[in-house]
C-alpha cells in the first residue's frame, strides 16, 4: 500500500542514478547516469575544459550551448558542445588539458 506525506498525496519513491564509466583525457571517470559531458569534465578536473588560441584556460559560461566555451573532442569528433551531450558508458572525450 502505498504512503501519504502530510497533505494526504502518494510519497513517490527515489531511485538515484546507476553511474556509467567513460575516459577523459585518458582516465577513468565515473559519473551518475544522465550527467552532461561537462559534468563529467568536471568531476574530473575543473580546471581541464581547453585553452584559447593565446593559451588561456576557458570554461563553459552559459551551460546552454550558446557560448561554445565548453568544445572537447568526443569519439574523435572535435568542436562537441560538452554542456549539451549527455554522457554514455564507454565515451572518449579529449581536453585541450
Amino acid at each position: 500500500m502505498p504512503t501519504k506525506n502530510a497533505k494526504g498525496r502518494e510519497k513517490k519513491k527515489i531511485t538515484f542514478l546507476e553511474n556509467i564509466t567513460l575516459t577523459i583525457d585518458d582516465k577513468i571517470v565515473s559519473v551518475p547516469n544522465g550527467s552532461t559531458v561537462a559534468t563529467a569534465i568536471f568531476a574530473r578536473d575543473p580546471k581541464a575544459f581547453r585553452r584559447s588560441v593565446l593559451g588561456e584556460p576557458r570554461f563553459p559560461f552559459c551551460g546552454m550551448g550558446i557560448c561554445f566555451e565548453c568544445r572537447v573532442s568526443i569519439d574523435g569528433i572535435k568542436h562537441e558542445r560538452s554542456c549539451q551531450i549527455l554522457a554514455k558508458a564507454g565515451m572518449t572525450i579529449e581536453t585541450d588539458e
